[in-house]
């Protein structure tokens, strides 16, 4: 039995939503990732974050980032030198569906919505600054900045809360998708270059991302039924 009056598909006072929201958020970035053109900009995230982890993961093991490209199709590319290649090998795809569990967790912070846009847009324009160099790929980072920051002017912090929710599942469902399409593969990607460098072959790699990344989605869902038990 409900202790509240709060209706089933509201969100909590920790800003975590109701069971019912989340399937509905979640149903409707699946069928967003699905349509043409219209998930154009947000397979751009899911590769952006991608290529961010690979940046990140270069610096962090004492490479250094040459540039970041990004394509229409949500293809990309970091260009880097040095670093630990295992370690950069394998962020990309883990870092992408980590980062779309942050941002669900950073949607769960009633307080924080708009910190929560405001440093991902700042992160992004970071980003042109630091590693954009050829004009379709600032164009792509530039847009993926105003998705970002243009809900900043957007009063109700529900709406944006569920709008930041509905981004970060999508970020994790492109990251599920993705690392399927190496299975196809001979000799590019991650997974082929991960296998070259640890003996390990690439249906192994394509594997841990794939149980990663749903294992960000069932993280995701037990912050919602955490919340909802504690309602009960």
């Amino acid at each position: 039995m409900l202790k509240s009056n709060q209706p089933l598909n509201s969100s909590s006072p920790s800003g975590a939503p109701s069971r019912t929201r989340f399937l509905i958020e979640l149903f409707l970035a699946f069928i967003v990732t699905r349509i043409p053109f219209i998930s154009v900009p947000f397979k751009w995230l899911e590769s952006y974050f991608h290529e961010l982890s690979h940046a990140l993961a270069t610096v962090f093991s004492g490479g250094v980032v040459s540039h970041i490209a990004l394509f229409p199709n949500g293809a990309g590319l970091c260009f880097s030198q040095g670093g630990w290649p295992m370690l950069i090998g394998f962020a990309g795809y883990f870092g992408a569906a980590l980062w779309g569990y942050l941002i669900f967790m950073f949607a769960t912070w009633p307080k924080g919505i708009r910190f929560s846009f405001a440093v991902l847009g700042g992160a992004v324009v970071l980003t042109i600054l630091l590693w954009g160099r050829d004009l379709l790929t600032v164009a792509i980072l530039v847009c993926l900045a105003v998705l970002f920051l243009l809900p900043l002017k957007l009063q109700q912090n529900r709406l944006l809360a569920s709008f930041l929710r509905v981004m970060a599942l999508m970020i994790v469902l492109n990251a599920l998708a993705s690392p399927m399409v190496l299975l196809g593969l001979e000799g590019q990607g991650d997974a082929n270059m991960l296998a070259s460098v640890s003996w390990l072959p690439a249906w192994f790699w394509v594997g841990v991302w794939l149980s990663t990344s749903a294992a960000m989605l069932f993280l995701c869902w037990r912050r919602v039924d955490g919340a909802a038990l504690r309602r009960e």
